[in-house]
């Protein structure tokens, strides 16, 4: 099954909860980005908002954009199968950290930026139930979908095929012209921030996105 998760970095911040109230029934559940101006110069939620806005939401799906993300998780309240993603070019002891975002029964995913190779995760395949596949440098929404990101999530189709099985996501600049591509080589899990807040008519924009996955699947 195809999810799309709205990326609350780029709705309306002052007006959340009436955002998260108005897609919940429409939606998989909601992305989150935390940062912290070093790991990417850019700041984005606050832990203190992620914890009461993520009360709000039916599936949370966290990604830490920070230098020790071992240390933000550790301020988080989530509900329980939560997804928390971690890059795997941050300081933190990946095993360790992976055992325990499992002991608080929430599910461990590792991003890979751009310019990190496949071969770098493979090791820890076996560990995640998701692969994030960052397909803009994050930090900034609104950045144009980098085109070489297609290779990179078909070589972890073709190792997830031979070796483990875990849900490859994407982030950053899908929309409905990539999208279908996208899902076509495997693609599980996808958030998308402006191809949804920046239409008046979120739901609509929505289900369109939803539209093409369904068709796909079919």
């Amino acid at each position: 099954m195809i999810n799309i998760y709205p990326s609350l970095m780029t709705a309306d911040q002052l007006h959340l909860e009436d955002e998260i109230k108005l897609l919940q029934p429409h939606c998989a559940g909601f992305h989150f980005d935390i940062m912290d101006n070093h790991f990417v110069p850019n700041v984005a939620l606050s832990v203190d908002t992620v914890n009461i806005i993520a009360q709000r939401a039916k599936s949370v799906w966290v990604h830490l954009m920070v230098e020790k993300p071992d240390v933000f998780y550790a301020a988080l309240s989530l509900p329980s199968d939560s997804t928390i993603s971690f890059h795997i070019e941050s300081e933190v002891d990946i095993l360790g950290f992976a055992k325990i975002i499992r002991e608080k029964k929430h599910k461990v995913s590792i991003a890979i930026s751009p310019k990190t190779p496949v071969a770098q995760i493979v090791p820890f395949c076996n560990i995640v139930d998701q692969i994030l596949v960052m397909t803009v440098n994050p930090g900034f929404s609104g950045q144009p979908f980098l085109q070489n990101s297609f290779e990179k999530i078909i070589e972890l189709v073709a190792h997830r095929q031979q070796h483990s099985f875990f849900r490859i996501g994407v982030d950053g600049g899908i929309d409905a012209t990539n999208i279908k591509k996208l899902i076509e080589i495997g693609v599980d899990d996808c958030a998308i921030g402006s191809a949804i807040f920046k239409h008046e008519d979120r739901v609509a924009a929505l289900h369109q996105l939803q539209q093409i996955s369904n068709e796909i699947k079919k």
